[in-house]
């Protein structure tokens, strides 16, 4: 959800797009209502096209996505995709961060409420939170969010599901009496997904625990396989299967009738995402501090840093040459399907989620996006882990298909 109207000389006359772009320069409010309202006719529309579920996600002071509290969208999709018959779409909070909020149980309360408007369809998205949101917006000091985001999720857990009055006294939370009302219809609580970057004391947290995870890179499937290889190494040295309903991927989308028309349509979008939206230096995305040691390391050696270290410029890439790099799958339905089945098939991921609007794309093409990705790529990879006969635990029981035999 961005801001999409940003002079041409945005990333050179300011520092970032994330806490330093001055609203009282740039900000219209009457834009930013109509970009919600865009947004939530987007995923209505994504809903009526079939999708198994519908994501939002947490960012504060910037520029590129300005969802302050994903579980007010939440509220409004859980409302209408109810009343409009659409009760068989999931709802994925990407989520809403816990290390930040205190106390956590204010988003156990606020998850509650949103299974019990659905009906129980909630995933319950527990990020750890990017370092810009966490320290710099919000004032937690880096190396303690680790540590906070587990006590957090704790909690939050014992709220959902203890059976008397506990008094919860923590290092970073201290409660006197909790008695969580409402409590979730989904029994114990709704399925829980770790969302993060390419840290492994994320991974080994997830496998510890039987968590999915969704890992949220904006580079593409190629930049990933080492980071997903990784994750799976992990799996499998703390003996779990390799289910690829443990993993997510996200990946930025475009399908029109044709590669041609497809770069034409979306490289101006691919651009404004890439040099104003991610505008931002590396000690902002992760504040030194935010990353323990194991993590670091593992970073260092993904290849990642390749496309994260702010020393490389990606101001001079064009659309094309992030296509060409993998960045974003564009082209034609039969382009796109291809594609896409590589990707998950590769990184053995089963969880596909698609960014069907990003930069500046306008809603009429970002509907247009939802409309042919909904109707000529969606039915294809829908079966791809369904004829693999693979179960998947961590989805909303009302909603679970039967994997085929």
């Amino acid at each position: 959800m961005p801001y999409r109207d940003l002079p041409e000389d945005f990333d050179k006359r300011y520092d970032s797009a994330w806490v330093d772009a001055p609203w009282w320069e740039l900000g219209d409010a009457t834009k930013v209502g109509d970009y919600y309202n865009w947004s939530i006719d987007e995923l209505m529309h994504a809903a009526k096209m079939g999708f198994d579920g519908l994501g939002t996600n947490e960012h504060h002071q910037n520029v590129y996505g300005f969802m302050c509290n994903p579980n007010l969208f939440g509220a409004v999709l859980a409302k209408m995709t109810r009343d409009q018959g659409m009760d068989d779409v999931a709802l994925v909070q990407l989520g809403a961060t816990v290390s930040s909020t205190s106390p956590p149980i204010r988003i156990a309360e606020e998850y509650a409420v949103l299974d019990c408007i659905s009906g129980g369809r909630l995933i319950a998205g527990l990020p750890l939170g990017l370092g810009c949101d966490a320290n710099i917006s919000y004032g937690v000091t880096p190396i303690e969010q680790r540590e906070r985001w587990r006590e957090a999720i704790d909690l939050m857990v014992k709220a959902w599901t203890a059976d008397e009055f506990f008094a919860w006294n923590g290092k970073y939370f201290q409660l006197p009496k909790v008695n969580l009302w409402p409590r979730p219809i989904q029994d114990p609580h709704p399925p829980m997904l770790i969302p993060g970057a390419a840290s492994s004391s994320t991974w080994d947290y997830c496998h510890d625990r039987d968590l999915p995870y969704a890992y949220l890179s904006y580079f593409g499937g190629k930049s990933s396989e080492n980071v997903m290889d990784r994750f799976w190494d992990r799996a499998a040295a703390k003996g779990k299967d390799a289910n690829p309903y443990r993993a997510s991927m996200l990946q930025l989308v475009g399908v029109a009738d044709t590669d041609e028309q497809a770069l034409e349509l979306y490289g101006p979008h691919i651009e404004h995402f890439y040099h104003k939206a991610l505008h931002l230096p590396l000690h902002y995305l992760a504040t030194p501090g935010y990353s323990d040691y194991k993590s670091m390391v593992n970073l260092f050696g993904s290849g990642m840093l390749k496309y994260m270290d702010y020393t490389i410029d990606l101001k001079p890439l064009k659309a094309k040459d992030m296509v060409d790099e993998g960045f974003v799958v564009l082209g034609s339905p039969a382009t796109v399907r291809e594609q896409l089945e590589q990707m998950v098939r590769r990184l053995n991921v089963g969880h596909l989620m698609v960014v069907l609007q990003f930069g500046s794309m306008p809603h009429e093409q970002a509907m247009n996006n939802i409309e042919m990705f909904g109707r000529d790529v969606l039915p294809h990879l829908q079966q791809i882990w369904q004829d693999d006969g693979w179960e998947n635990p961590w989805w909303p029981k009302r909603l679970q298909k039967a994997p085929v035999r």
